[in-house]
């Protein structure tokens, strides 16, 4: 039996999966760094995987990997390494910290994978206008905000807790590249997010105060937006061609 030739475009598709796989090698660096507590490292290696995740998904559309490639599924690739690295890794770095004490970082440890599981399992998580329904268990960055600020046992908890419950509810949150509209104010909030991000780590999370505060107003911001941009769908509408999200899934 003669075996079917590999073309140059299969090759290139598939590459773009081993760029989506090498996330979870990422997510095992972040691992051990976890398990030895050097939180910055930890932090370096979420935020690398983080930026794999932000770039495989366009540049797979762009070489119609899908198309190409139709029985390997990028979706169900991203859904497995971001479920590790968005939910696992950041609910053990919170228990194996322990700086909500024993019962509390134990009981927002399974609240978090729990709630996360169920999340995932929910196709409907997506508006037409690519905003998440729901929290979207981004707690790689909520738990990260939560190592460098350091608000205190109890509301670190109560943060957990809210996040959790979002999770369940139909409020919206914003997707920073994908949601149009206001996409030229909530993109450079993003970024100016993950600027003050790296200056923590470069600060080996012991951030000053400048930093924290940029930390938490960006971070409040972009986790309350989608909301308010819910309560008045009409906000940032220029004309019809913009009432439109990303066609793409």
């Amino acid at each position: 039996m003669k075996r079917k030739k590999v073309t140059w475009p299969q090759a290139r598709a598939f590459s773009v999966h081993l760029l989506t796989a090498s996330g979870s090698f990422l997510a095992f660096l972040s691992l051990v760094a976890a398990s030895e507590e050097r939180w910055p490292a930890m932090f370096w290696w979420l935020g690398l995987a983080l930026f794999v995740d932000g770039i495989d998904g366009p540049i797979a559309r762009k070489l119609q990997v899908k198309e190409i490639l139709p029985t390997w599924s990028g979706i169900m690739l991203d859904n497995i390494i971001d479920y590790v690295t968005y939910v696992l890794i950041p609910a053990f770095a919170l228990y194996q910290r322990g700086f909500m004490g024993p019962g509390l970082s134990f009981t927002s440890a399974a609240l978090i994978v729990i709630s996360s599981a169920i999340y995932y399992a929910d196709t409907g998580m997506k508006t037409k206008e690519n905003f998440f329904k729901g929290f979207p268990v981004v707690w790689n960055m909520l738990v990260f905000t939560l190592f460098v600020i350091e608000p205190g046992e109890y509301l670190s908890f109560a943060v957990v807790v809210a996040a959790a419950i979002l999770t369940f509810v139909p409020m919206n949150f914003l997707h920073p590249v994908r949601v149009k509209r206001l996409r030229h104010i909530n993109l450079p909030v993003f970024l100016v997010w993950c600027l003050f991000g790296v200056m923590a780590l470069l600060e080996g999370m012991e951030a000053p105060p400048l930093i924290k505060a940029g930390i938490a107003i960006t971070g409040i911001y972009l986790f309350f937006v989608g909301g308010i941009m819910q309560m008045f769908p009409k906000l940032g509408l220029k004309g019809k061609n913009d009432e439109q999200g990303d066609p793409h899934p």
